[in-house]
């Protein structure tokens, strides 16, 4: 491997492996991850489940926790950096100044810690308790309500003022969107 190919990273002595981060194509970092892992990189690519609507229903979304950003693991000598800027999806690697800056590998520890706890931990989450949301179809469309809990996957239960009392109703979560 020729000098050019590789970018040196910055001033330490330390020839040991270090996080940096990639800054992706909109919309592209799962791309961006797929070719740099078939090319044979270390990446961390932090991923959240998130609850959409889509087609009426709610539905799970793996959804990037730094939309447009993952992280690599290179070594300042030996990787070749040359590809993962003309990697699909990648539009490049993040520097400060002439050098890309090594992310603290604490807080790529912390980042792995929570997302594991998070997928052990993981409920529905599209509306809490106390929550206001306006009611989208129905006979009490565009009236504001407030959330009071789930009842299965699709139904909810809200609190809506009607005749200047609180009344509990059930009705499909896809009816409700976040209120003002």
């Amino acid at each position: 491997m020729s000098h050019s190919e590789r970018q040196p990273i910055d001033d330490t002595d330390d020839n040991l492996p270090r996080w940096y981060v990639v800054q992706c194509k909109g919309g592209e970092s799962f791309r961006a991850a797929q070719h740099l892992a078939n090319q044979g990189y270390e990446l961390f690519h932090p991923i959240l489940q998130v609850q959409k609507k889509r087609g009426g229903k709610l539905v799970w979304l793996d959804e990037p926790l730094f939309p447009h950003y993952l992280f690599i693991r290179l070594d300042r000598i030996a990787s070749n950096w040359r590809p993962i800027r003309s990697t699909r999806g990648v539009l490049r690697v993040v520097n400060f100044g002439n050098h890309p800056l090594p992310v603290d590998d604490d807080l790529i520890a912390m980042l792995r810690e929570q997302g594991s706890q998070s997928l052990e931990n993981t409920v529905n989450v599209y509306f809490r308790a106390g929550e206001k949301v306006e009611i989208t179809e129905g006979p009490f469309k565009d009236l504001q309500a407030v959330f009071a809990s789930h009842k299965g996957d699709e139904r909810a239960i809200v609190l809506l003022n009607l005749l200047n009392r609180q009344q509990q109703l059930e009705m499909p979560v896809a009816s409700l969107r976040p209120g003002n």
